[in-house]
């Protein structure tokens, strides 16, 4: 350890000047300015390098959807929980409100990330970027995904299609489907 320490002790010294008269430079043991500026250069090179392979916009994303796919499919089993409890659906303007007062979600989950995507949830109640709606016969609960990886899944890349996670009671399961529209009660359609 001391002759590390020595040692950068000496990077900083100044050697002594030379006693020939021919050179009047001071000769360091230090690194040049030059020197520097290159290894600062490289590590910016690489640093880039790292973060366009990384894709930290895509990496968050993901991580939203995962959140949304969990929450989608809590809130799905909840409803079907409660309807195997009471023998009806709950109210879809009420639903989140119904869900967490009657026991069968603790709390009603938030968006992941703050804010949800852009979801229109026509003909049903939209509740922290999650919407469900429910013909009294069957119900579905979807939300928006936002991630690359999510939208190559079976054909969304391929046609002007969004990409939703969907808890469908007509189909008894949850999973990502592809559509231009949103997904409406009783769909039975292809899961990704």
């Amino acid at each position: 350890m001391k002759k590390i320490i020595d040692w950068i002790k000496n990077l900083f010294k100044s050697s002594p000047k030379k006693s020939d008269d021919s050179s009047s430079e001071n000769k360091s043991n230090g690194f040049t300015l030059i020197e520097l500026l290159i290894v600062i250069a490289v590590l910016g090179v690489l640093a880039a390098v790292v973060l366009i392979a990384i894709d930290p916009i895509e990496q968050l994303g993901r991580g939203r959807d995962s959140g949304r796919k969990t929450s989608v499919t809590g809130i799905g089993r909840a409803i079907q929980t409660y309807y195997t409890a009471v023998g009806s659906y709950p109210a879809e303007a009420t639903y989140n409100t119904i869900l967490t007062t009657s026991g069968e979600l603790k709390p009603f989950p938030p968006a992941p990330g703050g804010s949800p995507p852009a979801l229109g949830c026509t003909g049903g109640t939209a509740v922290s970027g999650f919407c469900y709606k429910s013909n009294g016969t069957d119900y579905v609960v979807y939300s928006k995904l936002e991630s690359k990886v999510e939208r190559n899944k079976g054909n969304c890349a391929n046609v002007a299609a969004n990409t939703w996670y969907v808890f469908s009671s007509a189909a008894g399961k949850a999973g990502v489907v592809c559509q231009a529209g949103e997904p409406a009660e009783g769909f039975n359609g292809t899961f990704y």
